[in-house]
């Protein structure tokens, strides 16, 4: 097994044209099957990190490699396509990659199944709750077997049992297909409960003011919401982003 790490940002900066500085520079690794959590204020650059990542915004100093063979990338919008079935949509991307239509259909019925909406196949977007259009979003990418996935706040608009129960379904996910992921969330007990560490972001321009170690394993019971320990790492997460950095 490679132990080269399937993602680094390497001293990444970015100023935009209007001379809004984002990001100051930002260096850390993310290793094959691991899942980091990435948390901040609002505005202190986390997404962009996400869509530097992703090739979608370049960085104005310092490199990004990815080293994994493809990328998936889950928005906090499922942006579903409106008149597309479940399983057209699920299609989609493998579509757009050209793979053969059996395949793309047989990639997407494993996808469905593997997500928890079999028999939802010829619904449309407008008939599923909001946790149901999240799984057609995140089964889409799974149809093209990322090694690295990017999560930008996507159960953020969720209630709070929804949000638990697709936070268990993404764990099982993580365990079962052994991808690396890097999870933006402005919940420190989400980011904390699902991840084995837990980056800090200063406020804009963001950097990087703690690299929080979760003494857990995997797989994660429900239980562990209620272990003592997640909650003093909770703790050290909050105290992180209070102190911002500062001396």
């Amino acid at each position: 097994m490679t132990t080269e790490p399937a993602l680094v940002f390497d001293a990444v900066e970015k100023t935009y044209a209007d001379g809004t500085a984002a990001l100051r520079p930002t260096s850390f690794s993310l290793n094959p099957a691991e899942l980091t959590a990435i948390v901040g204020p609002s505005g202190c650059g986390k997404s962009t990190l996400l869509r530097i990542a992703a090739g979608l915004v370049a960085p104005t100093a310092g490199t990004v490699r990815v080293v994994a063979d493809r990328l998936g990338f889950v928005f906090q919008d499922p942006t579903l396509l409106p008149w597309r079935t479940v399983l057209a949509n699920i299609e989609l991307l493998s579509e757009l990659h050209g793979l053969p239509a059996g395949e793309r259909r047989r990639r997407a019925l494993d996808a469905i199944e593997s997500v928890g909406l079999t028999g939802f196949e010829q619904h449309h977007p407008k008939q599923l709750s909001g946790g149901m259009r999240m799984r057609v979003s995140l089964a889409r990418w799974l149809t093209l077997e990322p090694g690295v996935f990017l999560f930008d706040e996507p159960f953020g608009a969720l209630d709070e049992l929804t949000r638990e129960r697709l936070n268990d379904e993404l764990l099982r996910l993580f365990g079962e297909l052994g991808f690396a992921a890097l999870f933006v969330t402005h919940s420190i007990f989400e980011a904390v409960f699902l991840s084995s560490r837990v980056l800090v972001m200063s406020d804009r321009p963001g950097r990087i003011v703690a690299d929080i170690t979760v003494p857990f394993d995997y797989p994660r019971p429900q239980e562990l919401r209620f272990d003592p320990t997640l909650a003093e790492v909770a703790g050290q997460v909050s105290a992180a982003l209070r102190d911002g950095g500062q001396p």
